[in-house]
């Protein structure tokens, strides 16, 4: 689970059109460097189409597919996981780019974890079920990683 680097908030611009500030820029990028450590290189990347989410999913995986679900705009945690239900089972690894406070509460839904999902914010959530079975409380929280923590 990503959620979309730090935003402009820009007078007059319709909220899906609202771009990264210059740190969420950075963090973005930061946030695919440190998934490429661990190891996670995503097969498969589910977006949201707000600008703001599409340039941190471009930024922290360059050259890899992003698959831009509307759905994922606005989403509440059960429609969020039924889009991830639908993934290729041959996947191994999933990135969900969306908003808060979908995002978070799907993450705290499937693993559980006490902590904040700032901006740029990510969590990997290991699991073994398929993605067509997943349900809440299967998931083990392996790491979350917050910018304004580094």
């Amino acid at each position: 689970m990503l959620r979309h680097a730090k935003a402009a908030q820009v007078a007059g611009l319709a909220d899906r059109e609202r771009p990264l500030t210059d740190r969420g820029e950075r963090d973005a990028r930061r946030a695919g460097d440190e998934l490429r450590a661990a190891g996670l290189g995503p097969d498969v990347v589910l977006c949201s189409p707000a600008l703001r989410t599409r340039r941190t999913a471009e930024l922290a995986f360059p050259g890899t597919d992003i698959s831009y679900e509307r759905d994922i705009y606005e989403a509440y945690p059960d429609e969020l996981l039924e889009l991830v239900r639908r993934c290729d089972p041959a996947a191994r690894t999933v990135v969900l780019c969306g908003h808060n406070p979908g995002v978070h509460e799907l993450a705290m839904g499937l693993a559980g974890g006490d902590y904040v999902f700032r901006p740029g914010a990510f969590a990997v959530i290991r699991v073994e079920t398929p993605w067509e079975e997943l349900t809440p409380g299967e998931g083990r929280l392996m790491t979350h990683w917050d910018p304004k923590e580094q």
